[in-house]
């Protein structure tokens, strides 16, 4: 029987409280590894905000906006008596679009540090997400099967890569990160790589730098959900990414080994988070086929050894016990 696969969320690896300090590669390897943590202070980066600045707004005016606002909604009598009879209907899109521009950056970044992305990927460091991607990927028989913010995928709906937009301004370079911080089959403090393109001109996908081809996600079997982490980086010029450059197709789990957190201390010169999207995935029968025929390797299985609960032992006068004392003493049939 495998040993106890146990992983608590909060317990990755940290750095010093230097922020994001750049460490100098190892000469005479090839093959990508990952730096085993050292002992240095916990959670050093909570608290700094590492993404575009906000957007400034006038309280005042905003204010005034929302009150004159109010006041046109009264003042349409038809709507007050759609309202009533329960023939409202309200434009969905539009009501999205407005939330996109005004409280998702802060709700998305809410949501983030419900579910420890940033304490896992950026050592406790947050930014506002200002660019909202749209992740949809295709199903054969069920259409689309959109990414946001923690809702369940399973890996047959992610065999092949998604469909990424997002509003941008002409004339940038963006970076697209997909990673897997809970997945790793022997460092519960590393990452896997599954999927990056740099050096996106606009929103133009298949005009970037491969650096990772896409890999499907394999959750295994018996470690339960693992969160799928999409990030996008705003680029202040083309990046020159040949250090992190594998053969492709890289089907080689120790190359996919991954660190974002080292990955963006190395080019946080450059790279500026905008946008996070991520999803949650568990074990599906599509994974034994993703080990065998895509990672050629033997699928592994975990289980969790359940430890049985003490039992003191029995007395022969118990005092002031009822009948139900006896139970934990008769046998389980």
């Amino acid at each position: 029987m495998a040993a106890p696969f146990v992983r608590t969320c909060g317990t990755f690896f940290r750095r010093s409280r230097v922020m994001f300090p750049q460490q100098k590669p190892q000469e005479g390897i090839n093959v990508r590894l990952f730096n085993k943590p050292s002992s240095r202070l916990v959670h050093a980066s909570v608290g700094i905000d590492i993404g575009l600045p906000p957007k400034l707004v006038m309280q005042g005016q905003q204010t005034k906006e929302r009150r004159e606002h109010l006041q046109n909604q009264k003042s349409k009598l038809q709507l007050e008596k759609s309202a009533r009879l329960r023939q409202l209907e309200i434009p969905l899109d539009e009501v999205r679009r407005k939330w996109e521009t005004t409280s998702a950056p802060y709700h998305i970044r809410a949501t983030g540090h419900h579910y420890n992305i940033f304490t896992d990927l950026f050592d406790g460091a947050d930014f506002l997400s200002h660019v909202v991607m749209k992740i949809f990927f295709e199903c054969p028989d069920e259409g689309f099967m959109p990414v946001y913010y923690g809702n369940v995928i399973t890996p047959t709906e992610a065999l092949k890569p998604p469909t990424v937009h997002y509003d941008c301004d002409a004339g940038n370079l963006w970076t697209l990160l997909m990673v897997n911080p809970d997945g790793h089959l022997i460092y519960n403090d590393a990452e896997y790589v599954h999927w990056m393109i740099g050096n996106i001109p606009d929103e133009k996908l298949s005009e970037g730098d491969t650096i990772f081809d896409y890999l499907p996600v394999f959750p295994a079997k018996g470690t339960g959900y693992q969160r799928i982490v999409f990030l996008l980086f705003k680029q202040d010029g083309k990046v020159n990414y040949s250090d992190e450059i594998v053969p492709l197709p890289c089907r080689s789990l120790p190359n996919r080994t991954f660190s974002t957190h080292e990955f963006y201390a190395k080019y946080q010169d450059v790279l500026t988070p905008v946008g996070l999207s991520f999803s949650q995935c568990r074990w599906d029968q599509s994974v034994t086929a993703i080990f065998h025929d895509t990672l050629d390797m033997r699928e592994p299985i975990f289980e969790y050894d359940v430890p049985k609960l003490p039992v003191l032992p029995q007395m022969k006068w118990p005092h002031r016990k009822t009948l139900n004392y006896l139970k934990q003493y008769l046998p389980d049939d």
